[in-house]
């Protein structure tokens, strides 16, 4: 099956339960291993909302919070400390290796509370690595490419202690400086030297970190994958947004959007920082029309995103390959969706929606309005979205793609 045999997996990431757009890939392209037959194994941090059991759990480091920044200097610094190199995450990644024996480390989300040290573990114990890049922590040390709410990319060719200057962490200069010298010894060191490939599920992404410096010849683009869901029979109605509350999505110009629009409605799925703020203005603009769901499971999620005409990510920040899109698309709804990061890669304009510019509230409502108001039109389109996804984001697809990653860098391991 996919050209290779089957085989010992071992996922690597902090955390090990569906908590964002990272822990949702990992299991998901873990479990669709499971399903056809490789034996997969997973290392991270302790956590009680880990999904269990964890058949590695003796080995993993404790737990350790980061948002809110712990409290007292000694406390601040030994997390300072195992943020930049974490014995304890390497000896327990070791034997994890020296138990599970795979054939390929897969790693992920590893910043802060495993560290780069898991690496040398791998390459001790001779097991070849591949990291999958959700966003572009090794280009910007605030991981977002944004400074001030404000689009920046500063560290991309000006090196690290560009975020110290602009004081990017939340205006903070003490944590800004704290991640930009983190950033900037892990580069002194090549932390990240072991890995063999390093993954990237959009083009923008994989540029950026090509114009980082970040090793550019072992880049390679594998976009996401979701399942197709059953076709749309009939129209929807309303505009829905599925994701996290907080200002870089630009919510709040979705909602100003909806305020201009004669009747329609909008349905948000999803938390964040910015929740209390949004319903107000959702509240002075749009009032009765806008519906917040809170976070939603996945089966409800697109359940609701199935009723909509249309779906919108309205982001204001460069979105690597956000799965929203391609979750729309596979519950057949077309997609508006911002200028920025890899959103044009995914949402064809014309084809299977729409791409506008950020934080232009005008432009989305004529998006928006004009699929609303020809639903025919918006049917037509989610159908092409679905047959996209259809055609080149599903699990067998990745799955194929990911193998042939896998067995670049084992051919290569052994030839060493």
């Amino acid at each position: 099956m996919y050209g290779v045999a089957l085989m010992r997996i071992l996922h690597v990431n902090k955390f090990l339960y569906r908590r964002g757009g990272a822990e949702g890939y990992l299991l998901d392209v873990a479990a669709a291993q499971r399903a056809r037959g490789d034996e997969v194994g997973f290392f991270g941090m302790a956590h009680p909302l880990n999904d269990a059991p964890q058949r590695f759990a003796a080995h993993f480091p404790p737990r350790v919070e980061l948002d809110p920044a712990p409290r007292g200097v000694l406390r601040r610094a030994a997390v300072a400390g195992r943020m930049v190199w974490s014995p304890r995450s390497r000896r327990g990644l070791a034997r994890t290796l020296a138990q599970f024996r795979p054939d390929v480390v897969h790693l992920h989300n590893i910043y802060h509370q495993l560290s780069p040290s898991v690496l040398r573990a791998a390459r001790a114990a001779g097991v070849p690595a591949v990291l999958t890049l959700h966003d572009y922590k090794l280009a910007c040390p605030n991981y977002r490419l944004l400074a001030g709410g404000r689009i920046c990319d500063a560290c991309v060719t000006g090196g690290p202690w560009q975020a110290a200057r602009r004081r990017c962490k939340d205006g903070s200069l003490g944590q800004s400086a704290l991640l930009a010298g983190e950033s900037w010894l892990h580069r002194a060191l090549a932390a990240y030297g072991p890995v063999a490939a390093f993954l990237a599920p959009s083009r923008f992404l994989a540029d950026v970190m090509r114009r980082a410096g970040v090793f550019p010849e072992r880049l390679r683009v594998l976009p996401l994958f979701v399942e197709p869901g059953p076709g749309k029979e009939r129209p929807g109605g309303g505009v829905v947004y599925a994701g996290r509350l907080s200002p870089e999505k630009g919510v709040d110009t979705l909602i100003e959007a909806v305020g201009r629009l004669d009747g329609g409605t909008l349905d948000i799925a999803g938390e964040g920082p910015s929740r209390a703020e949004l319903q107000a203005l959702a509240g002075e603009v749009a009032p009765g029309r806008v519906r917040f769901h809170g976070r939603l499971a996945r089966a409800d999620l697109h359940a609701l995103i199935r009723t909509a005409a249309v779906a919108a990510v309205p982001s204001r920040w460069h979105e690597n390959a956000p799965l929203a899109v391609l979750e729309a698309f596979a519950c057949g709804v077309p997609v508006v969706a911002t200028s920025l990061g890899g959103l044009p890669e995914l949402v064809r304009d014309g084809v299977d929606g729409a791409i506008v510019p950020p934080a232009d509230p005008d432009a989305l409502a004529a998006a928006l309005g004009g699929l609303l108001r020809d639903p025919d039109r918006a049917l037509a389109l989610g159908r092409a979205g679905r047959d996209l996804v259809a055609r080149d984001f599903t699990p067998d697809a990745h799955l194929a793609r990911l193998d042939a990653v896998y067995a670049e860098v084992r051919h290569a391991g052994a030839r060493r």
